[in-house]
C-alpha cells in the first residue's frame, strides 16, 4: 500500500471535522469496552452471589440466623438484599401490629425498593452502551458526508479530474465509516448480552421475593411466630 494511502496517514492528514469526528468515535469505542468489561464482571459477580445465596437460604437454615449471620460494613446484593430488607421490615413490624396484612404489605414494599434498588445496580452504565451503539454509525456516516463534500470541492477546483485528486477525501471518508461501525458494533452484542443476563438476574430476585413473601405469610398464618424456610 502506498504510504499516502495508509491508515495512519489518512487519519494524520484528514480535515479538521473528519480528525474530530474520529476522535469522538475513538473515545466512544474505549469508553464502550470499558463499560463491557466492567459490567461484565460486576454481572459475573452478581450470578455468583445470587447461586451462593439461593443454595444457602434453600438449605432450611434458620432465616433469623441467616440475616444476623452477615460481617460488619456488608453490603447485601440481589436476593439477599431483598431477604434482607423484607426481613428487617418483618422483625420492625411485628411488635407493633398484630394485623398480618399489615406486616405482609410493609414486607412488600420494603422488597420492591430493594428490586429498584437491585435494577439499577443491574442496569447500570448499559444506556451508554446504548447510545454508542445507535450514534456511533451516524456520527460516521457524517464524517463520510463531509469527506465527500471535500472530493466534489477538490474536483472542481482541479483543473483535470483524476482518481487522484478524490482518493484521498474517498478514503478519509471511508475510514470515518469503518470507526463509526468499529466502535458500535461491539457496543449492540454487549448491550443485547448483558442486558439479557440482567433481565434473567431480575427475573430471579422478583421470583425469589414472591417466595420469600409466601414463606412468609404461611408462618404468619401457621404459627404467627419466628418464620423458618
Amino acid at each position: 500500500m502506498n504510504d499516502s494511502m495508509s491508515i495512519p496517514h489518512l487519519i494524520m492528514n484528514a480535515s479538521l471535522v473528519v480528525q474530530l469526528v474520529m476522535l469522538l468515535l475513538l473515545a466512544a469505542s474505549v469508553a464502550s469496552w470499558v463499560v463491557i468489561f466492567q459490567r461484565s464482571f460486576a454481572l459475573s459477580r452478581a450470578r455468583k452471589a445470587q447461586k451462593a445465596f439461593d443454595e444457602r437460604f434453600w438449605s432450611g437454615v434458620d432465616l433469623n440466623e441467616l440475616y444476623r449471620d452477615v460481617p460488619d460494613n456488608y453490603e447485601a446484593q440481589g436476593s439477599e438484599h431483598v431477604f434482607r430488607a423484607g426481613f428487617r421490615e418483618f422483625n420492625r413490624l411485628m411488635p407493633k401490629t398484630r394485623s398480618s396484612e399489615a406486616v405482609l404489605d410493609g414486607v412488600q414494599r420494603s422488597q420492591r425498593v430493594a428490586l429498584s434498588r437491585e435494577e439499577d445496580s443491574l442496569n447500570d452504565k448499559l444506556t451508554l452502551l446504548a447510545t454508542v451503539a445507535s450514534a456511533s454509525p451516524y456520527i460516521g456516516l457524517f464524517g463520510t458526508v463531509w469527506g465527500i463534500m471535500g472530493s466534489f470541492q477538490s474536483l472542481s477546483m482541479a483543473q483535470q479530474a483524476t482518481l487522484s485528486t478524490v482518493a484521498p477525501w474517498i478514503a478519509e471518508a471511508l475510514v470515518a465509516t469503518a470507526m463509526g461501525l468499529f466502535a458500535a458494533i461491539p457496543a449492540v452484542i454487549f448491550y443485547n448480552r448483558l442486558s439479557s443476563i440482567a433481565s434473567r438476574l431480575l427475573g430471579e430476585y422478583e421470583d425469589f421475593a414472591e417466595e420469600f413473601h409466601s414463606i412468609l405469610h404461611r408462618n404468619l398464618q401457621g404459627r404467627g411466630g419466628n418464620p423458618a424456610a
